[in-house]
């Protein structure tokens, strides 16, 4: 089975991008003024193209990304002039922009990276960056990531808003207030620099927790991942974290279930190489066109789900999903 290595661009674009986006005239294209911001961002839709060939996603996937790439620039207006003014319902009704790459350009503009490349590079670190928020610190990054599968500090946000974290064993009211408030400073720091909105008092109200797929669903995409890692037929990454030697072991596989695309993986963390989980516990990355979600699936090892597949946290529906399936089989037998 082919192996890759991610840890360096596939078409030459760095992973830094501008502290602020310049609004500097590029080279024109058929006589309209192309801006510096579409052009970076266009070459890293090229660069999730190319991975994304590499890895075997879906065709039309990578057609849709390079189409975008193509979009951006010929594109006449700056899009973070369309984002600053109309928000990503602006860049939505770009032609060629379809949701899922409208959240991928606002990313890039809001916070100068797109964790989706980093992931496919094998070169994500979400431990460093949760251990960076006060009140988080190493510890805390290491279960909320691998608890509650927060990856991003706007993972984070969403939890601190929607319950997760108020209800987390030794975040009280006191650390939970100051993790929002540290929060609130910097992704609003952030967001002001990459789009230079002024400061505003008022604050933007937290985001809704998405809906999340069925644990049959979840469950599907971890058994066809297993089966084609025990088959080799997956292509390999080189992840940049615990792989001194750069070796491209980590299979990486996208998949698609009832208008979702998934990306599945073994997980890489610091804790699944402590406990030697490495090719147990499995990672489920879920865009749904709206938002990503991050699954972890496990090897139950206590407890009525004991030895079977289960959705870390989400096991009151893991019984079920089984109990439902023992019911289906007693009626076929």
């Amino acid at each position: 089975m082919k192996a890759i290595s991610t840890s360096g661009s596939s078409v030459g674009q760095d992973d830094s991008f501008p502290h602020k986006l310049t609004r500097t005239s590029a080279p024109r294209d058929r006589g309209h003024r192309t801006s510096s911001p579409n052009v970076d961002i266009a070459g890293r839709l090229d660069e999730v193209a190319n991975i994304f060939v590499e890895q075997g996603a879906n065709r039309f996937r990578i057609q849709a990304y390079r189409r975008a790439a193509n979009v951006l620039r010929r594109l006449s207006r700056s899009v973070a002039d369309i984002f600053a003014e109309q928000g990503i319902e602006g860049l939505e009704q770009i032609p060629g922009i379809g949701v899922t790459i409208a959240r991928s350009i606002r990313d890039i503009l809001l916070h100068g990276r797109l964790a989706m490349l980093d992931r496919l590079r094998g070169e994500s670190d979400p431990i460093a960056i949760l251990a960076s928020v006060p009140g988080i610190g190493k510890v805390y990054a290491w279960r909320l990531h691998d608890d509650l599968g927060i990856e991003t500090l706007e993972d984070l946000e969403l939890a601190a808003h929607d319950g997760r974290l108020e209800q987390y064993p030794g975040i009280g009211a006191k650390r939970l207030a100051g993790i929002r408030d540290s929060l609130a400073q910097r992704l609003g720091r952030i967001r002001r620099q990459r789009m230079q909105i002024p400061t505003t008092p008022a604050l933007a109200p937290p985001p809704s927790a998405p809906q999340k797929p069925s644990v049959s669903e979840l469950l599907d995409v971890d058994r066809e991942y297993r089966d084609k890692v025990a088959a080799d037929t997956l292509t390999k990454i080189a992840p940049r974290r615990f792989n001194p030697a750069g070796e491209a072991w980590l299979p990486i596989m996208h998949t698609a279930r009832n208008g979702r695309h998934y990306t599945a993986l073994f997980s890489n963390t610091a804790r699944a190489h402590e406990v030697g989980k490495t090719r147990d516990w499995v990672v489920l990355f879920c865009d749904d066109g709206n938002t990503e979600r991050r699954f972890t699936v496990i090897t139950s090892e206590f407890g009525p789900l004991q030895r079977r597949r289960t959705v870390a946290g989400r096991e009151a529906e893991c019984e079920k999903h089984y109990a439902r399936a023992r019911t289906q089989l007693g009626r076929s037998g």
